[in-house]
């Protein structure tokens, strides 16, 4: 049992309605304690009742840091195509000002925080499959749970209108209570029966590759990243609770992530950083190429020796390096990069991986550096800008969130962004799997679509196939 002093809260909030009344607008109060130990997944799924639909999970491959939020305070969204980076750091910004947040602790991930992320390209034309996520969409939950290298959080954030009064707090504490109270560690989960894989366009997809090839062998394009997706129908609606146990078990070496908007579940397990802000240090993570894992030790071992020396893959690994590379020295006075990659090794796949450090100016924008990174070669192709731009003429997916930037960024500037792939979008009793590769000079549409298949598989595994 979690028990918060009430007290304070009322007397912080009045100060919040008085100065709202003051300046006439709105006015966020945010208030962190430091709490006994609470399982993560346990907060996550006693919001099913309250919170459904507006609840994310976030765990980094290391666990130092979990974020979990229940409830909206506000949501920042946006479907401009233009300075969207820009737009949401600004609203963000406002959101924050004359702000009351009471965060006596220096960790990250604490306070006013907000979760989301941005679309692959908000230019492509919309489809109904992603018509529950706006472009740029974040939320600032009401409550959120925070892990930081063991230490636990709650952070409580509460938008106060000049018309508020003691009533709302109250409101507020009795639902805390409620909320605290009610964690179970184990919760049941109904498990949805797999019914029916349909591949989206196989075919056709295959003869796109080609097509790439051809324009690749052409110029001016050098890469170009394409997806393709898989729809699987269920007995009954998909829990993302039992999902992302599933995850928990089977992925814990990558980042696992649950965005919920409007009844979709965007959901996911990737292995991949986009970048990270921690004070003046940045770090990113250059991951291009693959393999798939041995079934013992020494076949392991040779494949991964294969991918460290195969030229095809190290020239699109040294393309993510290079690129990343060029998108920090502009924010950055330093660049720590080792020579060489190394293996990354998770449960299906051995990738090419090489770790980048940056030491940053005072003034660099978490955002504007998600905006320069944003999308890699691996995710994007390249040069960019065209690769982009073929990705929107031939790939029949809209993308949506998969191969985007997912993360959050807390009030003190601090954050993470992940690449969203190996992901799926619930919806009710059906979901979506996406998958991409790589097309080069010298690829093979059916290499690649096998190396699609193998991608598929993580996601698939946690939704009850094989």
């Amino acid at each position: 049992m979690v028990t918060i002093q009430e007290m304070e809260l009322k007397e912080r909030g009045l100060l919040a309605v008085n100065r709202s009344q003051k300046l006439g607008r709105p006015i966020l109060i945010s208030e962190v304690h430091n709490v006994d130990s609470i399982n993560p997944l346990a907060f996550f799924n006693s919001g099913r009742e309250s919170f459904l639909g507006e609840r994310f999970y976030w765990k980094d491959p290391k666990e130092s840091i979990v974020l979990v939020g229940l409830g909206i305070s506000k949501q920042i969204q946006s479907d401009q195509a233009t300075d969207r980076f820009f737009h949401v750091e600004d609203e963000w910004k406002k959101f924050l000002r004359d702000s009351f947040v009471f965060n006596p602790y220096p960790e990250n991930g604490l306070g006013p925080v907000m979760f989301g992320g941005f679309s692959f390209d908000p230019s492509k034309k919309k489809t109904e499959l992603w018509s529950k996520y706006a472009d740029s969409l974040f939320h600032i939950p009401k409550y959120m749970l925070t892990v930081f290298e063991n230490q636990t959080f709650l952070t409580t954030n509460i938008v106060c209108t000049p018309n508020d009064d003691i009533t709302l707090f109250e409101k507020v504490i009795a639902e805390r209570s409620q909320l605290l109270s009610s964690l179970k560690e184990n919760y049941e989960v109904r498990a949805a029966n797999l019914l029916d894989i349909k591949e989206i366009s196989p075919d056709k997809w295959k003869k796109s590759v080609e097509e790439v090839v051809s324009d690749v062998k052409e110029g001016p394009l050098k890469k170009v990243v394409l997806a393709r997706e898989l729809r699987l129908s269920f007995d009954h609606h998909v829990m993302a609770e039992g999902v992302l146990a599933n995850l928990y078990r089977q992925q814990r070496e990558s980042f696992i992530f649950v965005f919920e908007s409007n009844g979709d579940c965007f959901v996911g397990a990737t292995p991949e950083r986009l970048v990270k802000k921690q004070a003046n240090k940045v770090y990113s993570t250059c991951l291009a190429g693959s393999i798939p894992r041995g079934k013992s030790e020494e076949e392991d071992r040779v494949l991964g020796e294969k991918l460290l020396n195969d030229k095809k893959n190290l020239i699109e690994h040294g393309f993510v390096v290079e690129m990343i590379k060029e998108a920090l020295e502009e924010s950055c006075k330093e660049i720590i990069l080792p020579e060489k990659p190394q293996l990354m090794k998770i449960r299906d796949i051995q990738h090419l991986y090489t770790p980048v450090i940056g030491k940053c100016h005072e003034d660099a924008s978490l955002l504007l550096l998600v905006e320069r990174l944003h999308p890699t070669p691996a995710l994007g192709g390249l040069p960019k800008q065209e690769a982009v731009e073929k990705i929107r003429e031939v790939e029949e997916l809209e993308r949506g969130f998969y191969a985007a930037p997912l993360g959050w960024a807390d009030y003190r500037a601090n954050g993470e962004f992940a690449v969203s792939i190996r992901s799926g979008l619930i919806q009710g009793k059906e979901a979506s799997l996406f998958a991409g590769c790589g097309v080069v000079a010298d690829s093979d549409s059916e290499s690649e679509y096998q190396e699609t298949r193998l991608k598929f598989r993580p996601m698939l595994r946690a939704l009850g196939g094989n």
